[in-house]
């Protein structure tokens, strides 16, 4: 097993489905083999008709039996594609203590990647950096899941995001709306990351970002230090006194509510991920949250 699957997280995750919120495929999307009622080839039930019901799929036979109209419903199992997209610039080096982003990052996605792969689900990896794009075709056989996470556990973060426009259609040409799900820092050069993700969302795919942040990042903690150097340009920034650091922290937040904004404007799902909290209870809350559990 992979070092980057924890058996006590994966225990504690395994009866909390990933199921996309949106329609895939024309019926309501969710853990495999969930069961979707409507019309199908396995019977499941009747239950009476109801005006607007499709004639089609009306019982004749019970009706000739009962003189009641009833309609025969059908389980149908549901699969869905799940494509795990990784920010792997340098700026994914970042660490707070001895754990960087890239980490957070790994644990992360292999443990979706785990929870896809248990539902039956396809998965496949999307590594961005660099203006390189490595992927890894979307399957959901168990060899699968090794070579999913042999591949995080490869991931050597450098150089910058991708210029992702280049790849604004690499899902395009899919008959399937897919379930995207985007690891990053969401440190980009231009506008590279929003335009990536805007023509995903606009291809009808469900996006979910997990923005990782670390704590010293957040909280502007970097004492004894007089100068930041941007890890994708080598770019320094200097800084003298607490009022400096109060409008650099106050210039970084302001920029990720934007962003977080310009994403609920095209319905992607954004989601922070603090490093300093437990990936167990994230995840926990995370998949509660989009599942409704109370």
């Amino acid at each position: 097993m992979s070092r980057l699957l924890d058996p006590a997280l994966m225990m504690s995750l395994k009866n909390l489905p990933l199921a996309a919120r949106t329609t895939i495929d024309g019926f309501t999307s969710g853990i495999n083999k969930s069961k979707v009622k409507g019309p199908g080839l396995e019977f499941s039930q009747y239950r009476s008709y109801e005006p607007g019901d499709d004639l089609r799929w009306l019982d004749w036979k019970l009706y000739a039996r009962s003189d009641r109209y009833y309609i025969r419903e059908s389980e149908i199992e549901t699969s869905i594609f799940v494509r795990f997209l990784v920010d792997a610039s340098a700026s994914m080096l970042h660490s707070d203590g001895a754990f960087a982003k890239i980490d957070y990052a790994r644990y992360l996605v292999a443990t979706l990647g785990w929870l896809a792969n248990q539902q039956t689900d396809g998965i496949g990896l999307y590594v961005f950096q660099d203006n390189r794009l490595f992927s890894l075709p979307v399957k959901n056989d168990h060899q699968h899941l090794y070579r999913f996470c042999h591949r995080l556990e490869q991931i050597r973060p450098g150089g910058k995001f991708t210029d992702a426009v280049q790849y604004k259609d690499m899902f395009s040409s899919s008959f399937r709306r897919e379930l995207l799900i985007f690891v990053t820092d969401l440190y980009q050069e231009g506008n590279e990351m929003i335009q990536m993700l805007e023509a995903l969302s606009a291809q009808k795919h469900e996006v979910i970002v997990f923005h990782i942040l670390a704590n010293n990042e957040k909280e502007f903690d970097y004492k004894g230090y007089s100068a930041l150097e941007d890890l994708e340009t080598g770019e320094q920034v200097f800084f003298d006194g607490m009022q400096d650091v109060s409008e650099m922290k106050n210039e970084m937040m302001e920029y990720f509510n934007k962003t977080r904004k310009k994403l609920a404007e095209k319905n992607i799902f954004y989601r922070q991920m603090q490093m300093d909290e437990p990936l167990d209870m994230a995840m926990k809350d995370f998949l509660k949250q989009r599942n409704q559990i109370k």
